[in-house]
């Protein structure tokens, strides 16, 4: 377990390594918890909402407020904002609120239109499940912006419903899963929406611990054992932390790290990545992964690849290391 001193101390060796003004912001803002108010963290805010990442994300959005299509990347453009979905994601990453500029509110609008149906873009209905799907991730966004969204109300209700029917017993059904998901979709199909546990645990304090508890026993184990969809299992992992598909482990690190107890699958991971800190107290993804710059890592704060590559793989473990100290407390 990495306690709280240990985690200081590497987000420090950060600072130290990278005055970028956006790096600088989501270390004191996001990682150390520095009050919105500081006088400091104010102070710095003012370069923050000027630099380079966020004019590029304030610039490539469009008029509707989103950055395209919501999840469909056009692969005729090479975008380093692909999908809406992704500019958000980007935005909250880096450590931006509704307070700021006004790129989050566009794009909380831009999401409302997808949930009443008023926006030009509509669902691809690929098949019964495409409604219920695209309203549970629009709402994980939403209640990313703005917590406790009127608007996912329903929404949220429903999953939770469906998540207290799959799992009534402590362990997980699909006979109840589909049964639950037929009721409240009107859906006949067997293949089912996945189970919107993101949005779930948006609002923790409406989910039971034993709910919690099932869902990390039965999604965290599938994905230590079998990874997250395509990515790679954290029980099999590699000698030396640089390697070239090093970073692709954290989409399955950070979906088991969203239910508190994520230790029990977690912590040879956690070890795995201390033991593979640089002397300084940073990471590096290795030469061997594609350069970052503007598709893979979320900041652009230098054209010299080794730094860029460092300052985007210490903020990701980092980011995964302080959530797991939440969640493991």
């Amino acid at each position: 377990m990495i306690s709280e001193k240990e985690f200081r101390r590497h987000a420090e060796a950060l600072l130290d390594f990278c005055t970028y003004p956006a790096v600088r912001y989501k270390v004191l803002f996001s990682l150390l918890d520095t009050p919105y108010q500081d006088e400091a963290l104010s102070a710095l805010r003012g370069e923050f909402l000027k630099s380079d990442i966020v004019e590029e994300l304030y610039q490539a959005q469009d008029l509707h407020g989103g950055w395209g299509k919501l999840r469909s990347k056009d692969y005729s453009v090479k975008a380093k904002i692909p999908t809406s979905g992704v500019g958000i994601e980007r935005c909250l990453y880096i450590g931006l609120t509704v307070e700021d500029r006004d790129i989050l509110f566009m794009a909380g609008e831009y999401l409302q239109s997808l949930l009443l149906g008023t926006g030009s873009e509509a669902v691809f209905e690929k098949n019964e499940r495409a409604h219920p799907w695209q309203d549970a991730i629009v709402c994980d966004l939403m209640e990313a912006i703005t917590p406790n969204h009127p608007l996912c109300d329903e929404t949220y209700r429903r999953w939770l419903y469906i998540a207290d029917r799959a799992y009534e017993d402590g362990e997980y059904s699909y006979e109840r899963d589909r049964a639950a998901q037929h009721e409240i979709f009107l859906t006949k199909e067997n293949r089912l929406v996945p189970m919107q546990s993101e949005l779930l645990l948006k609002r923790r304090q409406e989910v039971p611990a034993s709910l919690e508890n099932a869902m990390l026993h039965h999604l965290g184990r599938g994905a230590y054992e079998h990874g997250y969809f395509w990515e790679k299992t954290p029980d099999r992992l590699p000698e030396s932390f640089v390697h070239k598909q090093t970073r692709r482990w954290f989409k399955t690190f950070n979906y088991i790290n969203q239910f508190r107890g994520s230790e029990i699958y977690l912590a040879n991971a956690v070890e795995w990545l201390l033991d593979n800190a640089r002397g300084d107290g940073l990471w590096d993804w290795g030469p061997q992964v594609k350069d970052p710059w503007g598709y893979f890592g979320y900041f652009s704060c230098n054209r010299h690849y080794a730094h860029n590559r460092v300052v985007d793989c210490t903020i990701e473990i980092l980011s995964f290391l302080k959530k797991y100290i939440e969640n493991n407390g």
